[in-house]
């Protein structure tokens, strides 16, 4: 059974964060059977682990070279890369001759001039980056083709073929769009980002927070509303992190707005009235988009705290420190962390550094003085 070549090991709380190189993949183990673990990646047998455990716990020697065995079998399991299951071969694709839409994006200095092949394409991409169209195509410093061809979906970044996504794999696409994006604006290549998170990010202009929660729970909402309060919104649903500085850098995209906030946002944004609305049948949302007040798209500032935030119609608000372990599962699932080794060890030391809470509210004006509050270190 092929082993896997590197383990990282991180221990939280009663547990231990183990990373696994071959696959990327964290697991959250106890510390008695990360530690079987790590006798097994030094390759001490089988027997002799669990004569050893089985001393340790008084339980008979068959049962332990059973779990042993199992564990084996689980944690050396093969696993697949959806990104890289591409099914037909396109070597061969051609390149369109010509586009339907051809959008000039804008980012501080930087001019990016993507070109879609048709309305199709125009729709996974734009409605987030509309706000920084231009009208001067005089010129530009990146290209990007985006077009369907077979099914598929393929990315051309400055002439380079980027990749090709099935339709059941779009958003791997748009995260892989989205990191180009961010490669040429902060001109940082992939493996110099520790991360990407699905989170919101908001500073002071000091340091940054990420506020997490699944989709519904109002990150983006609690974004809006704080960036009408003197705060400043980083990024929306795509929050990269830097290898050198650990710091969260601006993404340019705009804040999206399901249905069912415009009531709250209303008042305080009356351009949603008019905005155009765009509906995701396959993520079951409605959404509208709305300009950040970012003014710098270069701005890259330090995070200490994570915040699972979750608006509850009526409830009194509760704002606590959580679990490390729990908050790791919980971030984990929807982010990219960077496969590399160095960078692996980078994030479980940036992650292990970090305050995560969970707030909990109803009340609109007690969620951005609570906000204020971890802002100052005050809570």
């Amino acid at each position: 059974m092929k082993k896997q070549s590197n383990f990282l090991y991180s221990t939280a709380e009663d547990k231990t964060i183990v990373w696994f190189e071959n696959s990327n993949e964290y697991l959250v183990l106890e510390n008695t059977t990360a530690d079987i673990l790590k006798r097994l990646s030094k390759g001490i047998s089988v027997n002799e682990i669990a004569e050893a455990l089985s001393k340790k716990l008084s339980v008979p020697l068959d049962r332990t070279i059973d779990f042993i065995i199992d564990l084996e079998k689980r944690i050396y399991a093969p696993h697949s890369n959806k990104e890289s299951e591409i099914i037909n071969d396109y070597r061969d694709i051609e390149k369109p001759k010509s586009f339907e839409f051809i959008k000039y994006y804008k980012v501080n200095n930087v001019v990016f001039k993507v070109s879609y092949l048709s309305e199709k394409e125009l729709s996974l991409v734009h409605p987030k980056f509309a706000h920084l169209v231009v009208s001067d195509t005089s010129k530009f410093d990146y290209e990007f083709d985006v077009f369907i061809n077979n099914k598929f979906i393929f990315l051309i970044v400055d002439k380079q073929l980027i990749g090709a996504w099935s339709r059941s794999d779009i958003h791997y696409f748009q995260g892989k769009f989205s990191m180009q994006f961010i490669q040429k604006i902060h001109q940082k290549e992939e493996n110099q980002w520790m991360g990407v998170f699905h989170a919101s990010a908001v500073s002071n202009e000091k340091k940054s927070i990420l506020f997490l929660g699944d989709s519904g729970n109002g990150k983006s909402t609690s974004l809006a509303l704080l960036q009408t309060n003197g705060f400043i919104c980083l990024a929306d649903d795509f929050v990269p992190i830097d290898i050198e500085k650990r710091e969260v850098y601006s993404f340019p995209a705009a804040i999206s707005i399901k249905k069912s906030s415009l009531k709250t946002l209303l008042p305080i944004y009356p351009e949603l009235e008019t905005t155009a609305e765009y509906n995701f049948t396959r993520l079951n949302k409605i959404v509208r988009y709305l300009k950040p007040n970012n003014t710098n798209y270069f701005s890259h500032l330090p995070c200490n705290d994570l915040i699972f935030i979750k608006y509850k119609k009526d409830a009194e608000l509760s704002c606590e420190k959580i679990s490390k372990i729990d908050a790791f599962q919980q971030l984990i699932p929807d982010s990219w962390i960077s496969p590399k080794l160095e960078n692996a060890q980078v994030f479980l030391d940036w992650f292990s550094s970090l305050n995560c809470y969970r707030l909990t509210y109803s009340n609109n004006e007690e969620m951005i003085a609570t906000v204020s509050k971890i802002f100052n270190n005050d809570l």
